[in-house]
């Protein structure tokens, strides 16, 4: 059995902290929901795909067995609007949308999931759970539609700790006549001609995008699972019927041991939204920094906590990976050395993610290579510092081939980026320190293109940009 430091996470369900409970001792099943493929990933799809694949990467260190899935919803209602609108069949937009979003994360290192089950692929599941919560007493047929019975479930609320009243007036409940209580949701509903739909006991339909994950959950990780995860926005009223329908079709079993949601992206201190013009899509912001920065922007804020996106912080991950990346430059690399893994780097996660804590001590760790003249301590140091930003998904690239990548200006960039210029200077005065004038040359001669004059003083190089 592999090692097992203590995982504590915090469980959006109990509301704190928690140490992690799984079904077995050696062996963890996380199911986190993926993306609705209409239209490209912006940075609020990203940034749970970047937590749950640290998460991920983390859990497979410290457990033998771990099945990740992360689903694709290619049916609802989004997409169905968006096949009317562009005239496109169905799975044409979802395919095209599907393999933009695996581009999108590959470029930012997120591995792929276990498995990546899709909502289409899951009708028969489907069917079977609503007959189940049918025959249970659970749900109820109205007007064409199943519907769950929220009231034959005691517990409904728990998850998001909220009253009856405020989850009506909080949020996107459909108020509809045929309803026996306005909190009762959608398990199959009818499909008209235009529509995409299946043959059921009900007549042509499609499933409620609750059910999906729910059948897609148990089809592939069973009826009790140990982490579900998601956006901080999916806890009502996503997860919370998740958590209802799941536990009444398998008589009151437990569905899920922790849940664990990430915060809102912002951006510039506003909502993201299409009226403001500030969707900040990740193919758009590939062009201006490499993934590995963006990924490290992404993991600047704790996972609980709102993330701002600026071009300050996009910035400062540039600035910091170049340092990191630098300290590394002239240290040899390990050959066939095993993992070294720093301590207080995988201590800080499995405190609940503390990615703060975990960047602090990579700090720490990439000052001390230029302290110590031995050969043998570098190299273990650049082991140690490689290995545990690999939790981070950071760092595992070639140091030359990276800061080069790092160096590289966004192209067509209207405004001067003072921290682009301070970087080239930066790795400048560290190529002069090395002797290594071709390459300080060749900065230079950038910085030119870029219009940027330099002059080289006792107390520093100074720099000025053209008019």
């Amino acid at each position: 059995m592999v090692n097992q430091p203590e995982i504590r996470l915090y469980n959006s369900l109990t509301k704190r902290k928690e140490a992690l409970q799984t079904t077995y001792p050696d062996k963890v099943q996380m199911y986190v929901c993926g993306p609705t493929v209409y239209n490209f990933a912006h940075i609020g799809n990203a940034r749970p795909a970047v937590v749950f694949d640290v998460l991920a990467t983390l859990l497979r260190r410290c457990y033998e067995h771990v099945t990740y899935a992360c689903n694709i919803t290619d049916i609802d209602d989004k997409i169905n609007a968006a096949s009317i609108e562009s005239g496109q069949p169905i799975q044409t937009i979802t395919d095209r949308f599907a393999k933009a979003y695996h581009e999108d994360m590959h470029a930012l290192g997120v591995a792929a999931p276990d498995i990546e089950p899709r909502a289409t692929e899951h009708i028969p599941e489907m069917i079977v759970l609503t007959k189940t919560l049918l025959d249970l007493g659970h749900a109820y047929e109205a007007d064409g539609h199943v519907l769950f019975d929220v009231s034959s479930y005691a517990d409904y609320g728990h998850l998001s700790h909220r009253s009856t009243e405020d989850m009506i007036a909080g949020a996107r409940v459909e108020i509809a006549p045929y309803k026996r209580n306005p909190m009762d949701f959608v398990l199959w509903k009818p499909s008209t001609a235009e529509l995409p739909g299946w043959e059921s006991p009900w007549g042509r339909g499609r499933p409620g995008w609750h059910l999906e994950c729910s059948a897609m959950t148990e089809a592939h990780l069973g009826k009790t699972i140990d982490i579900h995860g998601g956006g901080q926005d999916l806890i009502f009223p996503h997860h919370e019927n998740e958590i209802a329908q799941s536990t009444c079709a398998h008589a009151g079993i437990l569905f899920c041991h922790t849940w664990v949601h990430n915060s809102f992206v912002t951006v510039d201190g506003n909502k993201m939204s299409k009226s403001l013009g500030n969707v900040k899509l990740i193919r758009d912001i590939l062009p201006q920094a490499p993934g590995e920065v963006i990924r490290f922007a992404l993991l600047s804020a704790h996972y609980r906590s709102p993330l701002d996106w600026t071009e300050q912080r996009l910035s400062d991950a540039r600035q910091t990976l170049s340092r990191w990346y630098r300290a590394l430059q002239h240290v040899p690399a390990a050959t066939n050395e095993p993992e070294n893994v720093d301590s207080a780097v995988l201590a800080a996660l499995c405190d609940d993610l503390n990615v703060a804590k975990a960047f602090a001590r990579l700090h720490e760790l990439t000052k001390q290579p230029g302290t110590t003249e031995t050969t043998a301590v570098k190299t273990e140091l650049r082991q140690r510092i490689v290995s545990s930003a690999g939790f981070l998904g950071l760092l595992q690239d070639e140091p030359h081939t990276a800061l080069d990548l790092l160096a590289q200006r966004p192209p067509g960039s209207a405004e001067l980026d003072v921290a682009w210029v301070e970087l080239q200077i930066q790795q400048r005065d560290t190529a002069r320190r090395e002797k290594n004038f071709a390459v300080a040359d060749q900065i230079r001669q950038r910085l030119l293109e870029a219009g940027i004059q330099i002059e080289d003083a006792p107390d520093g190089t100074k720099w000025t940009s053209a008019p």
